[in-house]
């Protein structure tokens, strides 16, 4: 079994195209049970992780040179009507065979892939990758110690070394360009979209500013609003969105949809309601949950997360040092999984030895007790047997000791490993009579 890893992310695609290919929320489920049946007898573990910087796929497969091909065909079909121009795609995927693969799933659950380098979120959202592929039916032993193993390394990379301190976040990131246009957000009012784990964060970092006033404005209300407790705001439903937009000088956006929520003709109308006062708009979802033609609007300031990306790429120097070390780590991982890979795909060929050996035995067997049943001297009987089953057990070792080693000592060495020395044998001795001990 080989393991393979085909993917795009921030460095290799722009969000127009990571976000063809994005399966945010439930569709990750959808997109799982899809590409199974797709995969079908080509890659039997499968398993896929999707944020707004990267979706990669990840297989066992027996069939290593189909499997990329039929990835790549898959993931040209996803989109609908906007699917990716397969040519496109193809130029923006990285495909990484077995051993890169599991080097790529290490580094990318430790953070040395992100965008932001040493950023935490990244390890929530690999390990809610291996539970949607558990769920499904379609984490397999190969695939669940890889994400196992990439978890316990990650852990030790955050434990051993400083790679995730003073590390600028896409929250940290929101909160700073928002000061560049307002000179006090005690002053702003501002309005987050969605409820999730992202929104929760980035209104947190704006929390800490005391903004005139917080809004959480979500398609379910109840957890909508309990987020806003925490936030001491308040929470509107998602249909208000259109009506209230124009109160709002600070707008954040995170949500699973898969079309956009805030269109360009909403914002036109807040904007004129507003009378041209500038709007600072983030948008965080991929897909994009703000349509890209906003940002053409002169008094709206709209930021997506590859924009935040370039932000927070001041700092990365400070940590630059501590990469290393992580590497180390990462490295020691990768060669104690190859290795623990390596004995399990010897496991068949282990078993057909034994089958093997078990036939040998058997024939040579039934040979015995024939001679046997002949009256046969049950000595000369036992002699053939050792002799024939020793006979066949050592042909095949001994045509490949003549055909591959040309070192003596090598060979000598292989010997000693495969038959160690038998013990010296206890001189016989001759039997007491009985009349003996009279």
């Amino acid at each position: 079994m080989q393991l393979l890893a085909v993917g795009l992310n921030h460095q290799t695609a722009p969000l127009a195209l990571r976000e063809k290919v994005s399966f945010p929320g439930e569709l990750l489920r959808d997109a799982l049970s899809d590409l199974r049946r797709q995969l079908s007898g080509v890659a039997p573990e499968i398993a896929i992780l999707s944020t707004c910087n990267r979706t990669e796929i990840y297989c066992a497969t027996p069939e290593p040179v189909a499997a990329p091909h039929e990835v790549v065909r898959w993931l040209g079909q996803q989109g609908g009507p906007q699917a990716a121009n397969a040519d496109q795609l193809s130029a923006n995927l990285y495909q990484f065979p077995t051993e890169a693969a599991v080097r790529h799933a290490f580094r990318v659950a430790s953070g040395l892939d992100s965008m932001v380098l040493g950023e935490p979120q990244i390890l929530g959202q690999m390990k809610e990758a291996a539970r949607a592929a558990q769920q499904t039916g379609a984490l397999g032993a190969h695939l669940h110690q890889l994400f196992q193993r990439s978890f316990s390394v990650a852990k030790q990379v955050r434990s051993d070394t400083a790679i995730g301190s003073q590390s600028v976040s896409m929250a940290a990131a929101a909160v700073k360009l928002a000061k560049r246009l307002f000179e006090d957000l005690r002053e702003c009012q501002v309005l987050f979209v969605g409820a999730g784990e992202m929104i929760e964060l980035v209104a947190t970092h704006f929390a800490a500013q005391n903004p005139k006033s917080i809004t959480i404005a979500n398609r379910s209300i109840e957890r909508g609003q309990k987020l806003a407790q925490r936030l001491n705001g308040q929470a509107i439903a998602l249909t208000d969105l259109p009506e209230r937009l124009p109160q709002f000088d600070i707008v954040v956006s995170c949500t699973a949809s898969s079309l956009p929520i805030i269109g360009l003709g909403m914002v036109e109308r807040a904007t004129k309601a507003r009378k041209r006062r500038p709007i600072f708009m983030v948008d965080l979802a991929v897909p994009r949950d703000i349509e890209p033609e906003v940002k053409r609007l002169s008094d709206v300031y709209l930021y997506t997360v590859d924009d935040l990306g370039k932000v927070v790429q001041s700092g990365v120097e400070q940590r630059q040092s501590a990469v290393a070390q992580a590497e180390g780590i990462i490295d020691t991982g990768v060669s104690s999984f190859m290795q623990w890979l390596g004995q399990r795909n010897l496991v068949p060929a282990i078993r057909n030895l034994h089958a093997r050996g078990e036939a040998l035995r058997e024939i040579e067997f039934e040979k015995a007790k024939r001679l046997l049943a002949k009256g046969e001297s049950p000595e000369m009987v036992l002699q053939q047997l050792s002799q024939a089953l020793t006979a066949k057990f050592l042909h095949g070792p001994t045509q490949w000791l003549q055909s591959n080693s040309r070192d003596v000592d090598q060979a000598q060495a292989l010997i000693n490993d495969l038959l160690p020395q038998a013990p010296p044998q206890a001189p016989l001795q001759a039997p007491v009579s009985p009349t003996h001990s009279l």
